[in-house]
């Protein structure tokens, strides 16, 4: 099972930086295409930080681990970044899927068109984590992945927003290793009908709350 995330702060450049923690009380299967832990394979944590929007090394998968290694999270885990505020966190339920999400859509881009330029700085990143509550073999985390990203794009439709997502939007989904095995998490599966419905509800009230004003461009407090 994976915890609720628990949101916290890490002290950088003289500013408390908020971070969310997700812990596994046991070891879960994912798929992720974070910087940290991306890939398949067993994962034992999930961290969504945030970074300010001049963020620029170049090691990000480096940075989440001295992260991790701060928080003392033990074994491989999953690091994430975003510009937006963390602590913005939108969370949905469906059928015992559970969606987490922060929702950044200041850059919108269509996937197959040209990239311009430069990008502007406006915040950008949409993170989706998701839980699956039942065993999923290797092709449905793939599948279900997929499946998040279509749900996504809807929501983003919907919202007018003309873009499919931002340049560096990332998807995790992790389920137990054990039990019966799921092959399937396309949109009409057991599963991933419930995991798009909850990705689509999360996104979309994460998007539709006005503009969002990145982490660093707000006052220090």
């Amino acid at each position: 099972m994976l915890s609720e995330p628990v949101l916290t702060a890490r002290r950088e450049d003289g500013r408390d930086v908020p971070l969310l923690v997700w812990r596994a009380d046991r070891p879960l299967r994912a798929v992720s295409s974070a910087p940290l832990g991306g890939g398949i394979g067993v994962r034992h944590w999930v961290v969504n930080a945030t970074v300010p929007m001049s963020y620029d090394r170049d090691d990000p998968a480096d940075h989440l681990a001295e992260l991790a290694d701060r928080l003392d999270l033990d074994g491989p885990g999953v690091g994430l970044l975003t510009g937006v505020d963390v602590a913005e966190l939108v969370a949905r339920t469906d059928t015992g899927v559970r969606v987490w999400a922060t929702v950044g859509l200041g850059t919108p881009v269509r996937a197959a068109e040209p990239a311009p330029a430069a990008l502007a700085q406006r915040v950008g990143t949409v993170n989706i984590v998701v839980y699956v509550p039942a065993r999923l073999g290797d092709a449905a985390l793939v599948n279900a992945v997929a499946t998040a990203t279509e749900a996504k794009v809807q929501a983003i439709a919907e919202l007018g927003v003309p873009g499919t997502g931002t340049p560096t939007d990332a998807v995790t989904v992790l389920c137990p290793v054990d039990g019966p095995e799921s092959a399937y998490g396309g949109p009409r599966s057991t599963w991933g009908a419930p995991l798009a419905r909850a990705v689509h509800a999360a996104v979309t009230a994460g998007g539709g709350v006005g503009t969002v004003v990145p982490w660093s461009d707000r006052p220090a407090s």
